[in-house]
């Protein structure tokens, strides 16, 4: 896509020479070098329309939930309903102000870390995209930036269902934690400077259309647990561990997993980065009542990041 005048990224997202970033990973100290090759190895994508006329689309957006697909192809105008090797998939172009960025989006099988990293492998092998998104809902923990409808941007994941079980029943938990590329932080960074933290939005659904909501940047934690107790032994570890672990969901451990393990070899391994707008505070009041406001909410916040991203 066209830059505009943001920084010159070509190193990363332009495939046309053989270019190499070395990422530094926060988690167990780890080194991932990323190989992006020649627009020769990288496989074409199937299907037809834009998938045939160019090699690497720029974004793959992964949603879980129906509410969450619904908002990302309202907000970012997609086509709904193409279909390749059974599976379907929503495709479009949106203009931002420093070009355009095209979008192959796909909804998850089930919740949970294994079906997202399904999908994820579903758009690689039919898309080959440059920038993996995680986008949808999640429960809030912390009460100063919980607030139903507010989003969270996060480049950080901590994955909570590692653990240790001791004599006599006793868990010690072990947390993992992964964080996304340097370049994406610093993209994540530049959207809350030119915005301020918080950056300010307005509401996206209907009934909330003249009420301000915020969006921040802070941490992940991401397990297979739906968690819905204020003094869970999950949600004590998670705001024991940060303090900046703003929320949680079910998948982003996968995101950040199958990331790190694909990020060996000559493919192209994407950058990454999770939205999620606030549905309910992890609590004994959660319900469905705030998905489509946070669903929303959250997918405007990705439009917002597009020219950021890419």
């Amino acid at each position: 896509m066209s830059k505009g005048n943001f920084p010159d990224n070509s190193g990363i997202v332009n495939l046309g020479g053989t270019n190499k970033l070395d990422n530094n990973v926060v988690g167990h100290a780890t080194q991932v070098n990323n190989h992006w090759a020649s627009p020769s190895s990288v496989p074409s994508p199937a299907g037809t329309g834009l998938a045939e006329k160019q090699q690497s689309w720029d974004i793959g957006l992964v949603t879980i939930l129906s509410k969450e697909m619904q908002a990302v192809t309202d907000q970012l105008d997609l086509s709904t309903g193409k279909r390749l090797d059974g599976l379907f998939f929503a495709t479009g172009e949106v203009t931002t102000d420093s070009g355009t960025v095209t979008v192959a989006a796909t909804q998850t099988h089930s919740p949970g870390q294994r079906s997202v990293m399904s999908a994820l492998d579903h758009l690689r092998r039919h898309f080959a995209p440059r920038m993996w998104v995680l986008v949808g809902i999640g429960g809030g923990l912390h009460p100063e930036y919980a607030r139903i409808g507010n989003v969270i941007v996060s480049t950080r994941v901590v994955y909570y269902e590692s653990r240790k079980i001791k004599a006599g029943g006793q868990v010690q938990p072990r947390g993992e934690e992964r964080q996304a590329p340097a370049r994406i932080v610093h993209a994540v960074n530049a959207y809350f400077t030119d915005r301020g933290e918080p950056a300010q939005i307005r509401g996206q659904a209907r009934g909330h259309r003249k009420r301000t909501f915020e969006v921040f940047p802070g941490l992940i934690g991401s397990g297979e647990a739906v968690i819905a107790d204020q003094d869970s032994e999950i949600r004590g570890f998670l705001t024991g561990y940060n303090d900046k672990v703003l929320a949680v969901d079910m998948e982003s451990g996968g995101l950040s997993q199958y990331w790190q393990e694909n990020s060996v070899g000559e493919a192209p391994n994407p950058d990454w980065v999770v939205v999620r707008g606030i549905s309910d505070n992890a609590d004994q009041q959660k319900n469905d009542d705030g998905h489509d406001l946070a669903a929303r909410n959250a997918a405007h916040v990705v439009r917002e990041l597009l020219p950021y991203l890419c």
